[in-house]
């Protein structure tokens, strides 16, 4: 855990430095390192594996990120906070390996977001604060947080529409400015990949025939800031937008609302086994065996498995749980038990 904290001060150390060579750059790169320490450091902390059998290297970002999320026994992390972390890894990858141009506000507000995740990792994982290793007086990266992300993206966009003016033509550099808006709504959307420049144009000619970022970016425009207090507590967090329209669709069809596939499973099937056990009072394998009795894990309504990677998560939704709740006055457990119980084929 100690690395991870050293990186997070290297970041804020060069975000507040007085000149901007490589400054976005650096900051960027000590977030992801203090955050991939931090994950690792939880992980092992609550008794799982960093490691994978035969292989000499860590697991990767994105694994930490998965077993934060989804693993019962380690799991820790929202799903608004894994697109911030998510966000921060591919805005560090552009960085590194392509072109990004960020303006100061969306750097503040990357960096501001990181810290106050960090700290809420810290607290909810450690029981720790960050202000045990760190005066409190650094710990805002600014005093004067953007109160809506909208606002952010609005002045990025009128940027990206200023640079493709007749007279101008500055085409790479609208390329190059798109590239975080478009990073932003691959987090969103946990999309991993970078976006190749046929993307990136193909972007830049809808903007030319004016069409409003909500269209092009409905992942953006699925989340918003929240931000608590000021000057030394000031606190901003990525969040799910209130009073965003919602509405499930099918694969392959088309919609401007922001409904994709991983995102929207993991939301949906948010609880684990032990979460629907705990939620419906009874012991895992009890649980298992009305899941069973009821058929749950054949209706697509209740039942998911998920595959990240080669690991594979089984989920429920909150209709499963309702579904437990109802049928239990009734059921017989004995009989229940008995049939599908522990030895039962079924998994």
């Amino acid at each position: 855990m100690d690395r991870s904290i050293d990186s997070l001060v290297l970041a804020i150390e060069h975000f507040n430095r007085p000149y901007d060579r490589g400054r976005a750059e650096i900051v960027l790169r000590n977030l992801n390192h203090a955050f991939e320490m931090l994950l690792k450091a939880a992980i092992l902390h609550r008794g799982g594996r960093i490691w994978k059998r035969g292989e000499k290297q860590t697991i990767g970002f994105e694994s930490c990120i998965n077993l934060c999320l989804l693993d019962e026994r380690v799991k820790f992390l929202t799903n608004d906070q894994a697109t911030v972390l998510r966000l921060l890894n591919a805005l560090r990858d552009a960085a590194e390996h392509h072109l990004v141009l960020l303006s100061e506000l969306e750097l503040y507000s990357h960096s501001q977001a990181g810290v106050t995740l960090f700290e809420d990792i810290l607290r909810g994982v450690f029981e720790k604060s960050l202000a045990n290793y760190v005066p409190t007086r650094v710990l805002p990266i600014s005093t004067t947080p953007p109160k809506d992300l909208y606002m952010v993206v609005d002045e990025k966009f009128r940027q990206v529409r200023e640079l493709l003016r007749p007279k101008r033509r500055q085409k790479f550099q609208a390329m190059v400015a798109l590239r975080s808006l478009e990073l932003i709504d691959r987090a969103v959307r946990e999309n991993p990949n970078q976006p190749t420049d046929h993307e990136l144009n193909d972007i830049l000619r809808s903007v030319k025939k004016g069409r409003p970022w909500q269209k092009l970016f409905p992942g953006i425009a699925s989340i918003n800031f929240a931000t608590e207090g000021t000057g030394l507590t000031v606190k901003l967090r990525i969040t799910k937008a209130e009073g965003m329209p919602v509405r499930l669709v099918k694969e392959g069809e088309e919609s401007t609302v922001i409904a994709v596939k991983r995102v929207d499973e993991l939301s949906y099937y948010s609880l684990g086994l032990r979460d629907l056990a705990e939620k419906a009072n009874l012991g895992q394998n009890r649980t298992l065996a009305v899941v069973r009795f009821l058929k749950l894990q054949d209706d697509s309504a209740c039942f998911k498995e998920i595959v990240i990677g080669k690991t594979r998560f089984k989920r429920y939704s909150p209709e499963s749980l309702k579904r437990v709740k109802e049928a239990l006055p009734a059921l017989d457990m004995e009989k229940v038990w008995n049939q599908f119980g522990p030895g039962h084929k079924a998994s």
